[in-house]
């Protein structure tokens, strides 16, 4: 500064004007130039930080995805063990063969277990509610993510139906029946039902007659078909989850 103070002054002294208005007036170019750079490299390092935070938003979204789809995994082969299992039994009904497959109808009562998908969403909302969720609007990203939580409520609305389904028809049951019976034969070894005063013919009549209301065969119906539904939906949601997956590593690798 005190090179280019010196220079100014010997132009004014010598009474050169032209010259220190070029002089002059390259000096603003250079402020400007100078100025710009500044902001440039300002901008420049603001977006690095942008970038980074954006990616750890991401990276959490990931991990929670990746235990979306284990969980989905895990729910998957139960509920298709118990539809596989009620479909058996629905095949005794219409077959009238109820009285030889009774073990079918003693396991059966699994149809009445609620199980509830629970995914983790805390990534996704605290990206929504960031000033970095602007950066993924209306890409790629953005589009699977809104069709993944989409399906996640039509999950969970489906699964709160047959819930409340089951536990009405359960609450309903237990006003008809004393299940005493019942509840020790289903989960009593059979060597300690030996030692009981109570023959084993009343325990399965006990079953027999349970197991023949239309509340709970209403159940292992339900479960029987709708369990294939929820199913599908949960192989949707798995490959929507790997699809935001490939996604987020490719931002966050870019």
């Amino acid at each position: 500064m005190k090179f280019f103070r010196r220079i100014r002054h010997k132009l004014i002294l010598d009474n050169k004007k032209i010259q220190y208005l070029k002089y002059a007036l390259g000096e603003i170019i250079l402020v400007v130039i100078g100025i710009l750079i500044a902001l440039q490299i300002n901008n420049w390092n603001q977006s690095i930080k942008d970038k980074d935070s954006l990616n750890e938003y991401l990276t959490k979204i990931k991990a929670h995805t990746a235990d979306d789809i284990e969980q989905l995994a895990d729910l998957s082969r139960g509920r298709k063990q118990i539809a596989d299992l009620c479909k058996k039994v629905r095949n005794s009904i219409l077959n009238k063969t109820e009285n030889d497959n009774l073990f079918l109808f003693k396991v059966s009562g699994v149809a009445f277990t609620d199980f509830y998908f629970k995914p983790n969403s805390g990534g996704y909302e605290s990206l929504k509610n960031s000033q970095y969720y602007g950066k993924i609007n209306n890409t790629k990203l953005d589009s699977l993510l809104v069709k993944y939580h989409g399906l996640v409520d039509r999950i969970a609305e489906n699964e709160r139906s047959y819930n409340q389904f089951t536990v009405y028809q359960e609450n309903y049951l237990d006003t008809q029946f004393d299940r005493s019976l019942i509840l020790a034969s289903a989960f009593m070894s059979l060597d300690s039902l030996a030692t009981k005063a109570t023959p084993q013919s009343e325990y399965d009549q006990a079953f027999i007659e349970y197991t023949a209301t239309p509340a709970y065969r209403n159940v292992i119906s339900l479960a029987a078909w709708q369990f294939d539904t929820m199913i599908e939906q949960y192989r949707q949601l798995t490959n929507l989850g790997q699809l935001i997956i490939e996604e987020i590593d490719v931002i966050t690798k870019g």
